[in-house]
């Protein structure tokens, strides 16, 4: 093996104990490591394998090497990781044989520990390759055994399976554990989407034409926020399911548009370019830092029509006039339980207290800018969860306290046509697997003339 190689599994273990150690976002700082680290593209896909790998089973790995570890709490957090980082390679990776991953941890071992803890991990990977894994049939309750067997939380396995059924909530546990593909919006203020495929392909990318929103385009090979057209604003890095929310708030031409928690401006530009750069969108956020993200991005895509303002949005109405605006979108910050293909360490360090106190702030934002809002209004609300707590639950809730909003009936008429069997009156929960995207919720309100 190169000693690259060596490099990027000691890079990996070092990543998964920072992760583990700061509950730092694993997408955030794997970004900075490759940026840090002079890495060839074999040498990226390695590391971003391994360590999302490693990441997204890493309860059913442990389930894997407890019979094999006699006193796991005096194991050192390196050592744990350097272990779970070279099983998911033995278990899951075809490519690598496994005499290779278990020579290069212990040389990883003999490095950053001593002779010893070299011996102990070789014995530990030597006695799994002789004597085999145990089995996930061993545990009898169904949804403990789902817990396990796709490395989520038992809590949430069951929380779900309370809120969806056993069948759905299997289906979405396994589509987490598969990497997502990257998706882009295409700028039409600027170019078709057509055109932009043929200038994405003539650079050697492959493109599919996204099946269910007409302006997204999917990248089968390659990373597009690197090419000549994202730096000319030719399109926008953004999920599919995320591109939803804009089709959902329907705004018009020339109207008055509030984006209420706004940042990095995705939603906001889409919104700004389905009104061909008139009017006026609002895009508002907490952070000046996030707000700088919103600028960056209209100024990349030429939208004039887009305003930033750094505000809570709990406190808007000592800005702006009630009934100012014609439509109002407000993605609620929220648990991201449906981010998690994305950003996996996510679901070991969410707990139940984390969303009663998201819906409590939720509550708060709707109430909000529900005043903001012209008698005929539309105000979406939207969440990448499928929390009902979060969700459902949230809109009800509001809807009660609030007798001037009534469902919006026509939110179905205005979604894309592929998404419209999935429309259940006012709102909508899309699901990983319904078709690929981030799991993600809609809710169109009207206020009452």
């Amino acid at each position: 093996m190169t000693s690259t190689k060596k490099n990027v599994r000691a890079i990996a273990m070092d990543l998964l104990v920072t992760i583990e150690k700061n509950q730092s976002y694993s997408n955030l700082l794997l970004n900075n490591v490759i940026e840090k680290n002079d890495l060839s593209a074999i040498d990226v896909g390695l590391l971003t394998e391994l360590t999302y790998g490693t990441l997204q089973r890493q309860m059913a790995l442990d389930f894997f090497l407890k019979p094999f570890i006699k006193d796991n709490k005096k194991l050192a957090s390196w050592i744990h990781h350097l272990l779970r980082l070279t099983l998911y390679q033995m278990v899951y990776l075809d490519r690598i044989p496994d005499r290779a991953a278990i020579y290069e941890a212990v040389e990883i071992a003999k490095k950053r520990g001593h002779k010893g803890i070299a011996s102990l991990v070789n014995g530990v990977l030597r006695s799994i390759q002789r004597e085999g894994l145990p089995s996930f049939s061993e545990v009898s309750d169904p949804a403990e055994r789902l817990s396990l067997e796709t490395s989520h939380p038992l809590w949430l396995v069951s929380r779900w399976i309370h809120q969806f059924g056993y069948d759905k909530i299997k289906e979405m546990c396994e589509i987490n554990l598969t990497a997502p593909l990257q998706t882009a919006r295409v700028n039409l203020t600027k170019i078709s989407r057509d055109e932009c495929v043929a200038i994405l392909e003539e650079d050697g990318f492959q493109i599919e034409k996204s099946p269910i929103i007409p302006e997204a385009i999917r990248s089968l090979k390659g990373n597009l926020a690197s090419t000549i057209a994202f730096k000319y604003g030719l399109l926008t890095i953004q999920d599919e399911s995320s591109m939803l929310a804009a089709y959902a708030l329907g705004a018009e031409q020339n109207e008055f548009v509030l984006d209420a928690c706004a940042a990095p401006g995705g939603k906001s530009t889409h919104i700004a370019e389905k009104m061909q750069n008139t009017g006026e969108v609002i895009s508002v956020d907490l952070h000046q830092h996030k707000v700088k993200l919103i600028n960056d991005n209209a100024r990349r895509l030429g939208l004039s029509n887009i305003k930033t303002n750094v505000s809570d949005s709990r406190l808007l109405r000592e800005k702006f006039k009630d009934e100012s605006f014609n439509r109002i979108l407000l993605d609620a910050p929220c648990s991201g339980l449906g981010v998690m293909r994305r950003k996996p360490d996510m679901k070991y360090t969410k707990t139940e207290q984390d969303i009663g106190r998201l819906s409590k702030i939720q509550q708060q934002l709707l109430t909000s800018v529900a005043p903001l809002l012209k008698n005929g209004g539309i105000l979406v609300y939207s969440t990448c969860t499928v929390d009902k707590q979060e969700n459902e639950y949230t809109v009800k809730t509001f809807l009660e306290n609030n007798p001037e909003f009534e469902s919006d009936e026509s939110f179905k008429s205005r979604m894309p046509k592929a998404i419209q069997p999935l429309v259940m009156g006012n709102d909508l929960q899309i699901f990983p697997q319904d078709f690929g995207s981030d799991g993600f919720y809609i809710a169109a309100l009207r206020k009452k003339v």
